[in-house]
């Protein structure tokens, strides 16, 4: 493990001797757990490379990778003039590029080797104060799903919804717009589903469940029922589970620095099994962090530390 990378960006985010950002790999089973990285710097939202051999994340507008097992300190990954990238990023199913979200609401791509990124986003849309936040990539790489936040009719805050847009640019398509946030679109391993989180029928503002509905935005299903609120639904490449992010009832939005609970259900919904309990929240598992094998996951947490 290599604490505290000297080519991590900026100051600190935290402030020294108060509070880590730890990436950290679990087994599905919730026995084990390894600290690959520990840091002062906020680092989010790990993608494990389709290979098995890097974690990806963000830190401070920048892109980096590490090596799974620990071995190396962390590389900054190459995207040219863009230094603003955020927390949704997702992977190529070959490995091969990174797409990803920018600060400024546009969804762009580059080489996982690094180079100069390609504008995916509509820049007419962007245009108008459409936002994009991205969060899944279609199995045979043609779509990326992201959440799309648009001005309200009556000029008050955003409407959302749910699309897709090629990943070589083109039409943006709308397949689920419901009147509440929703969230964290992704696509199921054989592609015959978008999972999601989103306060379709809550009747507590804010009461986030998790839902999944074919690609094209029909049969929507609810595949959680219970009084806390759940986000960012991740399938195991093996297509068997369902790893999600669980707040305290009454949470509202996803907030960071907060007792959460990462659980695993049955990818079709059922009884979901506890496997870690940690300080977290925002950047703990904005993003699918599944091993290849479906034997392991990555996220982050966030521990005070004790004086």
């Amino acid at each position: 493990m290599h604490d505290q990378p000297l080519d991590l960006i900026g100051t600190p985010a935290f402030v020294p001797g108060r509070q880590r950002a730890q990436l950290t790999i679990a087994d599905r089973h919730g026995r084990q757990r390894r600290v690959v990285l520990e840091t002062e710097h906020l680092i989010e939202a790990p993608n494990w490379s389709p290979d098995g051999q890097w974690l990806v994340f963000n830190s401070e507008g920048a892109l980096f990778k590490v090596r799974a097992d620990g071995s190396s300190a962390p590389e900054r990954l190459d995207t040219g003039a863009h230094a603003d990238a955020n927390n949704d990023h997702v992977l190529s199913p070959d490995g091969r590029t990174v797409y990803f979200s920018t600060n400024d609401c546009r969804l762009l791509a580059v080489p996982f080797e690094g180079g100069v990124p390609r504008r995916v986003s509509s820049e007419a849309l962007v245009e108008t104060g459409f936002h994009y936040y991205l969060h899944g990539v279609s199995p045979d790489d043609a779509l990326l799903a992201y959440v799309g936040l648009r001005a309200a009719a009556d000029g008050v805050g955003y409407e959302y919804g749910l699309y897709t847009v090629p990943t070589q640019g083109g039409e943006d398509r709308a397949l689920l717009l419901p009147g509440v946030p929703v969230d964290g679109p992704e696509y199921s391993p054989d592609g015959a589903w978008i999972y999601f989180n989103g306060e379709i029928g809550a009747r507590p503002p804010g009461h986030s469940q998790l839902f999944r509905m074919r690609p094209d935005g029909q049969g929507v299903e609810q595949l959680t029922h219970d009084e806390r609120v759940n986000w960012f639904p991740h399938l195991s490449p093996d297509g068997r589970w369902m790893l999600y992010l669980s707040y305290p009832p009454g949470t509202l939005g996803h907030p960071a620095n907060r007792e959460v609970i990462l659980r695993i259900a049955p990818a079709e919904g059922g009884p979901a099994t506890d496997l870690v309990h940690l300080l977290g929240g925002q950047g703990t598992i904005n993003v699918n962090g599944w091993a290849p094998d479906s034997e392991w996951f990555a996220y982050v947490a966030y521990p005070a530390v004790a004086d």
